[in-house]
């Protein structure tokens, strides 16, 4: 794969991302109709739709022989090819339901299965991340890159929790409350893509979370990558995109968050920590 075809397809992945952020702009308050998709808390919107229609129509003009996962529609064409398109319409749809202004429109491409490709626009603060393999990473097409936080103590990090943190313990809770003692603080975003770009760009220094689906991280991990960081799994092996799973940091806090996660209390344990009630 040549830089040259590398940047036609992460163009393509802009573009696909800000016809994306124009719907998401255009139904911002106005929407009519909000849905679960079977379980609790997992939303779908008419401008999720009409996001997701915007991207396939950029997809489909420019590669219409690449294989697409998309959030709503699935799998379409051949999936097991070199291609794949994992896209996100609109990442953090409870967010914008609710009219909390953080969420984006995430397009990624993964080439032999390795992401390679990655556009995020957030339209709340007109914010384009772009990288691809090689290339570098940037905001509003300038370069960025990761923090330079070297220690777990000085950090501030950020995760999320899966929409069936309701019926199974492995639900991140344990991992979020110790995490926030042995750290500046921990944030809740309710954006993967998001979450992912603000490591890439310096603003947090690391990431992590379980539950999640290609479209949320392919295009998230080039940035990480290009900007300097580290992506792996929790335990620091290569890090697998259908895992659901994702450790991404500024990579020098990355072997000391990696110890953490894997030596975190059982999140029953926790409970002698609660002071009593009765009394």
């Amino acid at each position: 794969m040549t830089d040259v075809q590398l940047k036609i397809f992460l163009d393509i992945a802009t573009e696909a991302a800000l016809a994306a952020g124009a719907v998401l702009q255009a139904y911002w308050g106005n929407l009519e109709e909000v849905q679960e998709k079977g379980r609790p808390g997992d939303l779908v919107t008419e401008a999720d739709k009409a996001a997701e229609k915007a991207i396939l129509e950029v997809l489909r003009r420019h590669v219409p022989d690449h294989g697409i996962l998309a959030e709503e529609s699935g799998a379409l064409g051949d999936t097991t090819g070199t291609y794949l398109w994992a896209i996100d319409p609109l990442d953090g749809t409870t967010n914008y339901a609710h009219q909390y202004p953080f969420s984006s429109a995430s397009v990624g491409l993964l080439i032999d299965g390795v992401p390679s490709v990655g556009a995020i626009f957030d339209p709340f603060h007109n914010e384009l991340f772009r990288a691809g393999k090689g290339l570098g990473a940037t905001r509003n097409r300038r370069p960025i890159q990761v923090s330079q936080t070297p220690l777990l103590s000085k950090s501030l990090l950020v995760s999320g929790f899966a929409y069936d943190r309701r019926e199974t313990t492995d639900n991140n809770y344990a991992e979020f409350c110790h995490l926030t003692h042995l750290t500046q603080g921990v944030r809740r975003s309710g954006s993967a893509s998001l979450d992912l770009a603000h490591v890439a760009c310096g603003r947090l220094d690391g990431y992590w979370e379980r539950g999640l689906s290609p479209w949320d991280v392919a295009a998230g991990v080039v940035l990480v990558e290009e900007a300097g960081g580290r992506v792996t799994a929790y335990d620091g092996s290569p890090f697998q995109i259908r895992s659901g799973r994702i450790l991404a940091t500024n990579g020098q806090i990355h072997a000391e968050l990696s110890k953490e996660l894997l030596q975190v209390p059982s999140l029953t344990s926790w409970g002698d920590a609660v002071p009593s009630r009765n009394h």
